[in-house]
């Protein structure tokens, strides 16, 4: 049996590397991890405990709402996908929201926050056989990844696909709120200084603005292929 890879693949917010890693992770039959996912789950619970908004960060009690939050994924068995947990109770849905967008970059800013789903990915990956998707998989939690990829789009093709996304599940959104959130959200990712977004230097970049889903999924898998 050939060893099992550790994938981890880093990008801006709405370019295509959820889509990658999941599809990746079920052409190779590996475990695909949203860490985003993570992220929004302590974003959700902290905004239902009044210790975040888009105004407010209460970083004391954020830190100390920690010691309360258990996140896990489970998979769905009439989708065959992976759904994430808070605190036992499935919360898939509630936290693809525009509204716990707008708040989880300042959640991942926070040193605290990140070394404890930090600590938790790093056990879920320890076997190999996974990939995982994020902001700073390649350069902290993985660094020693087999493959890393870097995936880029442009801002007008970004907004785009997060716009036809969302306004399935809220009608009145518009493109340019969607544009200002990224822009937001690609700032804050990139200037924090805790495990900000960086394209560390053995990463492979992949541009997909111009490639459809299986285009890119055919590329990174010749990639991995190679590796393998």
């Amino acid at each position: 049996m050939s060893k099992k890879l550790t994938i981890a693949i880093d990008g801006f917010s709405s370019c295509g590397k959820s889509t990658l890693a999941k599809a990746l992770a079920a052409k190779l039959d590996y475990v695909f991890i949203d860490t985003g996912a993570m992220y929004r789950a302590v974003a959700y619970h902290c905004f239902n405990k009044g210790l975040i908004s888009k105004e407010h960060v209460n970083q004391e009690e954020i830190i100390l709402a920690l010691d309360d939050i258990e996140i896990h994924f489970e998979k769905n068995q009439e989708t065959n996908k992976l759904e994430v947990f808070l605190n036992n109770i499935n919360i898939e849905n509630k936290i693809r929201t525009l509204a716990i967008s707008e708040l989880v970059s300042k959640i991942a800013s926070i040193k605290q926050v990140r070394q404890k789903l930090v600590a938790e990915q790093q056990k879920m990956g320890t076997k190999g056989g996974v990939v995982m998707d994020g902001r700073d998989i390649g350069s902290v939690v993985f660094p020693n990844a087999e493959i890393k990829f870097f995936v880029t789009a442009s801002p007008q093709i970004r907004t785009e696909r997060r716009y036809l996304e969302l306004k399935l599940t809220t009608p009145n959104i518009t493109r340019e709120e969607i544009h200002k959130n990224l822009e937001e959200r690609d700032h804050l990712d990139s200037t924090r200084e805790e495990s900000p977004l960086i394209q560390v230097e053995d990463a492979i970049l992949i541009d997909n603005s111009n490639l459809n889903q299986q285009e890119q999924l055919d590329l990174a898998l010749g990639y991995v292929q190679s590796k393998l």
